[in-house]
């Protein structure tokens, strides 16, 4: 008979410490796959996010001047305006040039982080991503008082 594996309750306790520190917070996620968003959708919504979501880049710009996202998930690989481009765009506006971006990609390329870096992302997350990383990147560019 194999035992049970239980979580001590140290274990248990951080967890949902971390979770709740992101409680309120707002995301947005930026990804044409359907499947991409909505798992970042549950996992965030589990740890108490705001959750936005945006198919494209033009779709992201729209919301984000109403709903003024902490944290910004984008894709990197869209069509129309991948996200190279709307983080590029996000960092020049003045008033969400303070906002982080995070990258989201299947590719894990050197090149592919240099550039993300250079139009001025905050990290690079690999797809696909874990609930743990996502909440990772959350509570590292998100500052709750």
């Amino acid at each position: 008979m194999v035992p049970e594996f239980r979580p001590c309750r140290e274990t248990l306790g951080n967890e949902l410490s971390a979770e709740k520190s992101l409680a309120g917070v707002k995301v947005m996620v930026i990804d044409d796959s359907n499947t991409i968003r909505r798992s970042a959708e549950i996992f965030l919504l589990q740890a108490g996010c705001t959750v936005i979501l945006a198919e494209d880049g033009f779709d992201a710009l729209a919301k984000i001047a109403d709903h003024q996202p902490e944290l910004i998930f984008v894709d990197i690989m869209m069509p129309r305006l991948d996200g190279y481009q709307t983080c590029a765009l996000i960092k020049k506006n003045q008033k969400f040039r303070s906002t982080p971006v995070v990258m989201l990609s299947s590719k894990d390329g050197l090149f592919d982080r240099a550039r993300g870096r250079m139009v001025g992302s905050d990290q690079y997350l690999t797809k696909p991503f874990t609930k743990d990383s996502l909440l990772k990147a959350v509570g590292a560019h998100v500052k709750r008082t």
